[in-house]
């Protein structure tokens, strides 16, 4: 008999606090999936737990469910590869010495891109600072939210589409590792890793295809594959992908509170499907109302 009781539904496995790139407070965001009527949620913020507690303190008020987890860089080639990770130890050395480069990465990235872009817009690493909170992942959305504060974009999209899209000049890549080595960590650390939107038409698509026997030899648990940005020939593959390796399929929302047009809720999990995540994790446990 299984030691998980299914938790509410509906649930979005995808969400992002102003402790990374997203706009709220992970409070905030807990009382945003109240709002928009989901029994459960997971907190994912870039290469970070440091939302968690706040998160937590929020479940007995909202009355919604935590998973704890965490959006992980990895790379293939000059390509970004986003991997969830739910239900990590937060204190797994491997895995926290790992987002520890990756954060450090990201912030000298930042500090070089604005460099560059300053050399042609009037803006400053000070202008990025102020969109930031104490201890956040800084990242392009941050410069994004710059840019928007200054005048130079309509929106944080709009930022993206223009002077931090890579043909405009200014993008640099970070640090991040590979997917194989993402899986490990993760794995090592307790926790359910799943690719994220991982059938964007981006370059990395491809090889994602061809190293996926060895993803799930390391322990890869699924494929996020109801998310806006797949499309729809990728989400065949995806299916094809899950059904030959046996890898569980998952939906959820990546909102990001107003950094982006995505909604909470507008995909979800199947609550089986969360059930069996939960009975592969040991690193950390749910939050339960």
């Amino acid at each position: 008999m299984s030691r998980v009781r299914s938790l509410p539904a509906p649930i979005d496995l995808h969400t992002h606090s102003r402790v990374s790139d997203g706009t709220e407070t992970p409070a905030e965001l807990m009382a945003a999936a109240a709002e928009a009527g989901l029994g459960t949620v997971a907190l994912t913020d870039h290469d970070t737990t440091a939302g968690w507690v706040e998160a937590a303190a929020a479940v007995p008020t909202t009355g919604v469910a935590l998973i704890p987890g965490m959006e992980l860089s990895t790379r293939v080639d000059w390509s970004s590869v986003h991997m969830l990770a739910y239900l990590i130890d937060p204190e797994a050395p491997g895995l926290l010495a790992e987002t520890q480069r990756i954060r450090e990465a990201r912030l000298h990235r930042a500090e070089e891109m604005v460099a560059s872009i300053a050399r042609d817009y009037d803006i400053g690493w000070e202008d990025v600072v102020a969109q930031t909170e104490p201890g956040a992942t800084v990242g392009r959305p941050h410069i994004a939210d710059a840019l928007v504060a200054r005048g130079l974009a309509r929106t944080r999209s709009d930022a993206f589409a223009g002077i931090l899209h890579w043909r405009a000049g200014y993008y640099q890549p970070h640090y991040a590792p590979s997917p194989l080595l993402g899986v490990q960590l993760v794995r090592a650390a307790g926790g359910v890793p799943v690719l994220a939107h991982p059938a964007t038409r981006s370059r990395a698509d491809i090889a994602l295809s061809s190293m996926i026997g060895d993803l799930v030899d390391a322990g890869l648990f699924g494929l996020e594959i109801d998310h806006r940005e797949n499309t729809p020939e990728g989400r065949e593959r995806l299916l094809a992908l899950s059904k030959r390796y046996g890898l569980a399929l998952t939906g959820s929302s990546d909102y990001h509170g107003s950094g982006k047009p995505n909604r909470l809720g507008e995909n979800t999990t199947d609550p089986a499907v969360l059930d069996t995540l939960i009975e592969s994790a040991t690193g950390s446990a749910p939050v339960l109302p």
